[in-house]
Formats: C-alpha cells, sequence, structure tokens
C-alpha cells in the first residue's frame, strides 16, 4: 500500500468513526472530533463541517507541530489536545465528544468512581480534568495531566477525550466511557444507597484480564 494509499484510507477510516460518534448519540452537530495519525501526520475533523457531508476532497491534515500539511479546510478548533496526546503517547487514534452522561458527571465529580471491572480498559479510575476554555493550551495541559497513566478522560464542563491504537479501539473505549457514566449516574441517583464499588486490587485483576480478551492475532 502507498503512502497516498494509506492517508485515503486512514481518511475514510475516520469520517466512518465521526458519523459513529453522531448516530450513537455521543455527539450532537459537529460538537465533537476525531484525529487519526498517519506517519508524521495527524488526520483530523475540520471545523464546522456535518460528518455526513465529508467526503474524499475534504481531507484534513496536519504535521506533529500542527503546520497545516493536506487539504484546504480549517483543521478543528480542539487541535492542541490532539496534537498533545499524540506527543505525550504512543497513541494512534484520539475521539473526543460531549458525550450527555459523561459530561454530566464531570460537573459531579473530581473521578468518575469504579463501578464497573472496564475501568481498567481506561488504565484505571478516570479523572475530570479542570475547566478551561475549548481550543486552548491550557486545556491540552489540564488534559495532559488527567490522562497520566490512563487511555481517556473527562473534561469538566465539557466531554470526554479518549486515545487507542485505533479508531475503532479509541471509539470502544469512548462508548464504554459513556456507559460507566451513565450507570453510575443511575446507580448514585437512587435516595439513600451509595454504589457498591471495585477496590483497586479487583480493578487491576480485571485490567490483567481484558489484556487476554478476544481472538488472537
Amino acid at each position: 500500500m502507498t503512502d497516498r494509499e494509506a492517508i485515503d484510507r486512514a481518511w475514510r477510516e475516520l469520517v466512518a468513526t465521526a458519523r459513529r460518534t453522531v448516530a450513537d448519540g455521543l455527539v450532537v452537530g459537529t460538537s465533537g472530533n476525531v484525529s487519526v495519525r498517519v506517519g508524521d501526520l495527524v488526520l483530523v475533523t475540520p471545523s464546522g463541517v456535518p460528518y455526513d457531508r465529508l467526503g474524499p476532497g475534504d481531507l484534513t491534515a496536519v504535521g506533529l507541530d500542527g503546520s497545516p500539511a493536506r487539504g484546504a479546510l480549517r483543521p478543528t478548533s480542539e487541535l492542541p489536545m490532539h496534537l498533545a496526546v499524540y506527543r505525550a503517547t504512543g497513541a494512534r487514534a484520539v475521539v473526543h465528544t460531549h458525550a450527555a452522561h459523561a459530561t454530566a458527571v464531570s460537573t459531579l465529580v473530581t473521578e468518575l468512581p469504579p463501578v464497573h471491572y472496564m475501568t481498567a480498559a481506561l488504565g484505571g479510575p478516570v479523572r475530570v480534568a479542570p475547566y478551561a476554555l475549548y481550543g486552548t493550551e491550557e486545556l491540552a495541559e489540564n488534559m495532559l495531566a488527567a490522562l497520566r497513566g490512563r487511555t481517556g478522560c473527562l473534561l469538566r464542563n465539557h466531554g470526554t477525550i479518549v486515545y487507542g491504537d485505533t479508531l475503532d479501539e479509541a471509539y470502544d473505549r469512548t462508548a464504554q466511557l459513556e456507559w460507566m457514566c451513565r450507570v453510575w449516574l443511575a446507580a448514585s441517583s437512587l435516595p439513600g444507597r451509595e454504589p457498591a464499588l471495585l477496590t483497586p486490587e479487583q480493578v487491576a485483576a480485571a485490567g490483567e484480564r481484558l489484556r487476554g480478551y478476544g481472538q488472537p492475532g
């Protein structure tokens, strides 16, 4: 596969993932964004363009320093967060959403309580990054601190950001995070009752088991 073919394929997968965030209710309109790394290029959803209108000619890519590399459209305003993740981790894909339950949780706690063993899939209890204006380096810095040792975090009064080795992995972790937030909100809403939480040891044991999950190869 040539470099151009790899980039075109990655763009198609990115657009499909972005559309999936809308279809599954994780974003409204163009409120989220998706990126994928191909070599030293970062392909990213453009700012303010509905995902159902994106086509091959809308490919938008920047270098790891944020410099324009491909396409005429302006990249997402959240580019600083995406680039910060790629510079600090081995991520190959990043998904950012404004998922409703996760955003609600971000206003209530500083860390999502470990209500389910899928907490381990994100590296442990998911932290909440302090609020900062969207699209700023301050938000990117707050996010990196919350991501330390994790593959996802909540952004206070904002949403979620999750990364993975592939777009499918980043998306799946995003969906799991939103689901765990929904479970915790439902369980903690019962008057006079407190949700049972997993211990650090139980989360760690689940993490070991999850490493062998799925099909070999």
